[in-house]
């Protein structure tokens, strides 16, 4: 598991898949939020991609996020599109309804940059989010992600365009958070 400093990230257990998909994916708003394709309904013990692990996928490392202080979980962390070649990913991250708020989204993005620039070796990690998504802003600019531009009218949400924000983060600027 890695560590932050509220949270931990690990594999995926199979416990975790109905919680992740009642809490953040049956939501049809919270999900055509955070998603860049159509929301639609999944049969109920169905595969579903977004959340079944597939191991021989190298391009995507999906974390369930988990409380360090009792192992709650707490929602779902990713590093996707990984280009070996170019050394860069994405990172993106959800977060459980009643979990929002408490600080773990600054931590989740912190665990990722430690897991994307130390343990992958990544040059550069990028975040997309739509621009009203302050926590996400926040929690991006917080770990020194640097807004680089807006992507306009470019994400279909629930019956209308939003603009999404493109922020990014190199390896020399990254400041490892201080644990302690």
């Amino acid at each position: 598991m890695l560590k932050g400093s509220k949270v931990g990230l690990r594999a995926r257990h199979e416990d975790d898949i109905p919680i992740l998909r009642a809490e953040l994916y049956d939501d049809v708003v919270n999900a055509s939020r955070a998603e860049g394709r159509p929301w639609r309904p999944i049969t109920p013990g169905s595969k579903d991609s977004r959340l079944v692990v597939d191991d021989s996928e190298q391009r995507l490392v999906p974390f369930s996020v988990v409380e360090l202080d009792g192992g709650t979980l707490v929602g779902t962390a990713t590093l996707w599109g990984i280009d070996n070649h170019n050394r860069s990913a994405h990172i993106g991250l959800g977060l459980l309804p009643s979990c929002r708020g408490k600080g773990y989204g600054t931590d989740v993005v912190a665990v990722l940059c430690h897991y994307g620039f130390v343990v992958r070796g990544l040059q550069r990690l990028q975040i997309e989010t739509l621009s009203d998504n302050a926590a996400m802003l926040r929690s991006a600019e917080r770990n020194g992600f640097v807004r680089e531009g807006v992507l306009r009218s470019s994400a279909w949400v629930m019956g209308e365009f939003l603009d999404q924000v493109l922020l990014g983060l190199l390896a020399q600027e990254w400041k490892p958070a201080s644990k302690g």
